[in-house]
């Protein structure tokens, strides 16, 4: 028996490799009332204009939206109905001219499921 097999490593020790956290694009849908639901972009990276994808996901998919200003998120989109499969193949969609070259990566969007209103903070 080896002296090396009775090392412990510590999971909880501050490992420098490659724990760095990602930025992350969160797609999250938010019960309004009844049916109603809202779906918010946030996260976007600096170089996407939310003016222009919100407008672009207006026309896209028939439907009003907005730009929301929060202190602690920055600019969150918000769109009326469930818009998170669409939202998502449109930004990671390279084939087509809708974002080309600009697509962003499936591993670095994350699409949340169900949030009902008293357990999802409200923009706005």
């Amino acid at each position: 028996m080896s002296i090396e097999n009775l090392k412990v490593n510590d999971p909880f020790a501050d490992d420098v490799g490659d724990t760095q956290p990602k930025n992350y694009v969160h797609i999250r849908i938010q019960q309004r009332n009844g049916r109603k639901t809202l779906t918010t972009v946030q996260g976007l990276p600096k170089e996407y204009s939310p003016k222009a994808l919100l407008k672009a996901f207006k026309k896209e998919y028939a439907c009003n939206g907005t730009i929301i200003q929060d202190k602690d998120m920055g600019e969150v989109i918000q769109l009326q109905g469930d818009h998170r499969t669409k939202v998502m193949d449109f930004l990671t969609d390279k084939g087509s001219d809708k974002m080309g070259k600009y697509a962003l990566a499936k591993e670095n969007i994350k699409v949340s499921h169900f949030f009902s209103r008293s357990n999802f903070r409200r923009f706005g």
